[in-house]
């Protein structure tokens, strides 16, 4: 009898003559989750213990003077039908759904439901397959463990595919080869070579160019509307590289508007032993720029950009990376793709 969109006062089905009882009466079930929060003291609870607001404020507000007190709420709460509690926890996100597991028996088994973690999940058209063999899991909150694990690859091998595990945004990482990458094709500038801690079947390696241009694209109806995104360029630097200290420009855009630039660096730091260049350009390198950083995969990570995703965009989210005002030679670069993932804000 529910959805998980939330309703408002002027929706068709809020029926604003009705007379709402007690919303926790089982003698009279109520359907409208609205129709329950208007009941002052059902909604203090549910805030309560919903975004974790403290019970033990020092100063009382005058909204508060009614609600039910601490000592009865664990009595209320038990008498809330569990089809109520899924309803609530399904219009929050997944992190607050495992906390409110730990509030009640009762919120436990409304936060482990199908109900609420379907909710939580891409539509069914969006999911990716699972591996052969593999088998199926036993529940919907089960399939989000599975998804917000590790990545899956999509059909194709090119991309793979995960859901963030605070919110659920979907999540891509598009493989080297599905990328554009300036004189790729050419055994003299670029070799593609099988690693074992990449997701994808190769790499791409370069042996020695001087115009650095590597640029790809998703469209935007892959990625969750709400959600701020950034992209992250993927990468190792090979002992003997060069020549890739000079100052990048990187950019984000969505839809051909909104293009977002900024100067980044491809070198964790400056003098780091992986550059035959001189003291002025690894200076010049990190000034104003941003800096990669370690991931724990063994992998190197530099930020394109950012973006956000508003939904109803119609057009590919492109993204890339070049050199191309220096042009000197350049080395040692392996590239394993670029993510595009929820950028954590704050």
């Amino acid at each position: 009898p529910f959805d998980c969109a939330p309703r408002h006062k002027n929706h068709a089905h809020y029926d604003s003559g009705a007379q709402v009882g007690h919303p926790w009466s089982r003698t009279k079930p109520c359907t409208d989750i609205f129709a329950v929060m208007e009941w002052k003291g059902g909604f203090q609870v549910l805030r309560r213990l919903l975004q974790l607001e403290p019970r033990g404020s020092t100063e009382p507000r005058a909204e508060d003077e009614e609600a039910p007190t601490a000592t009865g709420e664990t009595c209320e709460i038990a008498r809330l039908p569990e089809e109520l509690l899924s309803v609530a926890l399904s219009l929050t996100a997944p992190r607050d759904a495992c906390r409110a597991a730990a509030v009640s028996p009762a919120f436990r088994a409304a936060a482990d439901s199908d109900a609420v973690w379907a909710c939580f999940l891409p539509s069914a058209r969006d999911l990716p397959p699972l591996a052969d063999g593999e088998p199926p899991p036993r529940s919907k909150k089960d399939l989000f463990r599975r998804l917000s694990g590790s990545p899956i690859l999509l059909p194709g091998g090119l991309v793979s595919m995960w859901l963030d595990r605070e919110t659920g945004a979907k999540c891509y990482m598009v493989a080297a080869r599905e990328l554009y990458i300036c004189w790729g094709d050419t055994p003299q500038y670029w070799t593609w070579i099988p690693l074992a801690d990449a997701r994808f079947s190769e790499s791409a390696q370069l042996r020695q160019v001087c115009w650095l241009d590597i640029c790809g694209n998703i469209h935007s109806n892959m990625l969750t509307p709400g959600s701020a995104y950034a992209a992250y360029m993927v990468y190792k630097l090979a002992d003997d590289s060069y020549g890739l200290d000079s100052p990048a420009q990187a950019s984000v855009s969505i839809g051909g508007i909104n293009r977002s630039t900024r100067k980044v660096s491809l070198q964790l730091h400056a003098g780091s032993g992986q550059q035959r260049s001189t003291r002025r350009n690894r200076r010049r390198a990190v000034e104003d720029a941003v800096l990669p950083c370690k991931r724990a995969d063994g992998w190197v990570e530099l930020e394109l950009g950012e973006f956000f995703c508003e939904g109803g965009e119609d057009g590919d989210v492109s993204f890339g990376l070049a050199e191309t005002q220096e042009l000197g030679w350049k080395s040692g670069l392996i590239v394993q793709g670029i993510e595009i993932r929820r950028k954590k804000l704050g």
